[in-house]
């Protein structure tokens, strides 16, 4: 994990997110603390519980971009889980446990990759040695002379250069087994899997010779030498480590899973309570059962998001409410928000469309009474219909450059303004338009 400071981390989330400070200090300091926690001696290490945090906000305001960069900067395992999609255990559907099982995948893939790359040089040195011999094959107990040596020195720079791409060659492949599809139930998502690895032990992979271009022949020869110099008991180590001491889970939809009790009328669908308290012994600090390991989650961090319209966040389970100490509001965006996210992110949509036209050698200027008005529609319009804050852009600017998008590989003028005049030409129809504007915008 970086020693990165929170107002270094708040000044990299600002390059991505336009306001929402509260939220962000929020992630920085649990962040922090997560760094703090890993400083202090073993016994005490253990005793520190993590900062879970609810965020609370109409939807299309940063919530989830907030926790995606946030794992993209510190190289966490993260994954984006909806709680709406768990059941309580006896009911079809998928058990609290899986996201542990799914955060688990996510690290091993990070962790792979990360060793890949640092065995990608002798790999790549190896299949090569290989591919010569597969080109220039020696006779068994034939003693190397001079000679051959500067003729496997020889292809071998043609071989770099890619002049015997072409060239076929056998080589050996794995045989794929027999695949396994079993149809599971709650809290079995892992048992198809486990049969596969099963049926692997009973029946291994048959090799088989193949002939293949030598261009095709060098990638797999340096997938099977990758897979070789991989020690997938470290890769297991390290990830499942990974998971516990700096895995990220954000469980969005956390309002879904409340039981409202407006006015003394209590929800019909008795599973949501059900799955509050399948979340909780995870939350706190459980052991779940995957199939590289045991993984504890003392110290996985939690943050939970919702719009929490009708419940509120005191109508989660008093346990459930504990296990989130931090609570942070985040704000509606107005339309100046709407011009910075316009503006200034290093993502931005504008910034975007600029690129994917270029491609056609189409160069867009955004005027800034363009992104003036293009803001002020969309405030408009989550006012007039439903809220959805940030991504109202998106539909927006797909509508305004429409037509441009469509012409722009026959286009003569390669250059386009959009400022106010060609943003109300493109929508102000549509806008006006109540009914016309809930479909389209």
């Amino acid at each position: 994990m970086e020693n990165l400071t929170p107002k270094e981390i708040v000044n990299i989330l600002d390059k991505y997110i336009v306001g929402q400070a509260n939220a962000k200090k929020a992630v920085a300091i649990a962040l922090r603390n997560r760094w703090r926690r890993l400083q202090l001696p073993k016994q005490l290490q253990d005793e520190i519980a993590p900062k879970n945090i609810i965020m609370i906000g109409p939807t299309g305001v940063g919530k989830t971009e907030i926790a995606r960069r946030l794992a993209k900067l510190t190289k966490s395992p993260f994954i984006k889980v909806e709680a709406s999609k768990f059941t309580e255990v006896g009911y079809v559907g998928r058990d609290a446990e899986s996201m542990i099982r799914d955060l688990v995948e996510i690290a091993i893939s990070m962790v792979k990759a990360e060793k890949r790359d640092d065995v990608l040089e002798k790999a790549k040195a190896n299949s090569e040695d290989k591919l010569l011999d597969l080109l220039l094959p020696k006779p068994k107990g034939y003693a190397d002379s001079a000679e051959d040596s500067e003729t496997r020195e020889k292809f071998r720079k043609l071989l770099r250069e890619g002049k015997l791409d072409e060239r076929l060659v056998d080589i050996e492949v794995d045989e794929a087994g027999p695949q396994v599809e079993v149809l599971t139930n709650t809290g079995m998502e892992d048992l198809g899997m486990n049969l596969q690895d099963m049926f692997k032990n009973i029946f291994p992979s048959k090799k088989r010779r193949k002939k293949v271009k030598i261009k095709e022949a060098r990638s797999i020869i340096l997938q099977q030498e990758v897979n070789r110099l991989i020690d997938m008991e470290e890769v297991k180590s390290d990830a499942l480590k990974r998971v516990e001491q700096s895995g990220i889970i954000f469980l969005d939809e956390i309002d879904k899973v409340c039981s409202g009790s407006q006015g003394g009328y209590k929800s019909a669908d008795v599973s949501r309570e059900g799955v509050q308290r399948d979340l909780l012994p995870i939350i706190e600090g459980s052991t779940v059962m995957t199939k590289y390991g045991m993984v504890k989650t003392d110290h996985i961090l939690f943050i939970a998001a919702g719009a929490f319209h009708i419940a509120r966040p005191s109508d989660l389970v008093p346990e459930l409410q504990g296990r989130f100490p931090i609570r942070v509001e985040l704000d509606s965006l107005t339309k100046q928000d709407f011009v910075e996210i316009l503006k200034e992110p290093e993502n931005a949509l504008t910034k975007q469309y600029q690129a994917l036209l270029e491609a056609d050698n189409v160069e867009i200027i955004f005027c800034d009474d363009g992104i003036d008005r293009l803001a002020e529609i969309a405030t408009e319009v989550n006012k007039t219909n439903e809220n959805i804050g940030a991504r109202r852009l998106h539909t927006i600017l797909e509508r305004l450059l429409e037509d441009i998008s469509f012409q722009a590989p026959d286009i003569e003028k390669n250059k386009v303004e959009i400022n106010a005049e060609y943003v109300d030409l493109k929508l102000s129809d549509v806008v006006q338009d109540q009914d016309l504007s809930k479909y389209i915008l």
